[in-house]
């Protein structure tokens, strides 16, 4: 299970997991109630559904887990981490599923689903100013977007430093250091991960004011 903050690259260290292991690990499709964007494949990307779907699928326990975020529903099934795991590779073993999931659905998963006994990974950027920064010159959000996703960052920061939220930080400071520190704690070839940085007490504080004030 990966966790982190909008534009940490949580995308881009798990594209090269599946380039290096395709047969090993699978990315679990998870369902949303907003729209495809451009370059999205739906069934790929994310299974897009109505709001009425996705809350019938709620009313029938398939979700693992699901959250909120900018006024869209997004959720991980059941049924599509054991899409992932009938899969095998040549020598017959189950590929595995990796989820990329915010720190709602982290505390959904321990608190229902314990039983998965999954490896939580925190995606961390180097710091909050420098991820505040990359979202701000991104070009492509409007300033609400942005108001949203640093302050959910924040919030997703305050929860990683609560002792025993996750099994292992990466800190993703050089994307090839970052992705080897991934692949080995993924393969269990590590235990021993990054710290998190400095909280940035004021500009955290801030951001989840403004998040909340927004909301």
């Amino acid at each position: 299970m990966l966790c982190g903050p909008s534009g940490v690259g949580k995308s881009t260290l798990l594209k090269r997991l599946f380039n290096q292991y395709p047969e090993e690990y699978g990315f679990s499709v998870s369902h949303t109630t907003r729209a495809p964007r451009p370059g999205e494949t739906p069934g790929e990307s994310y299974h897009y559904v109505t709001r009425e779907a996705f809350e019938k699928l709620i009313e029938q326990g398939a979700f693992l887990e699901h959250a909120k975020f900018g006024g869209n529903r997004y959720g991980t099934t059941a049924k599509a981490v054991e899409e992932v795991s009938k899969l095998t590779t040549k020598e017959g073993k189950r590929r595995r599923a990796v989820l990329d999931i915010d720190a709602q659905g982290v505390r959904l998963i321990k608190q229902n689903h314990a039983y998965l006994n999954p490896i939580f990974i925190f995606i961390s950027p180097p710091s909050f100013s420098a991820l505040r920064e990359r979202l701000s010159g991104r070009g492509t959000e409007t300033p609400d977007s942005i108001r949203r996703r640093i302050g959910m960052a924040a919030e997703e920061l305050a929860f990683a430093r609560t002792p025993g939220s996750f099994d292992a930080v990466v800190v993703n400071d050089n994307l090839d250091r970052a992705y080897e520190l991934l692949r080995a704690l993924i393969r269990g070839e590590r235990t021993s991960s990054d710290e998190l940085p400095p909280e940035e007490k004021e500009a955290e504080s801030a951001a989840r004011k403004a998040l909340e004030e927004g909301s």
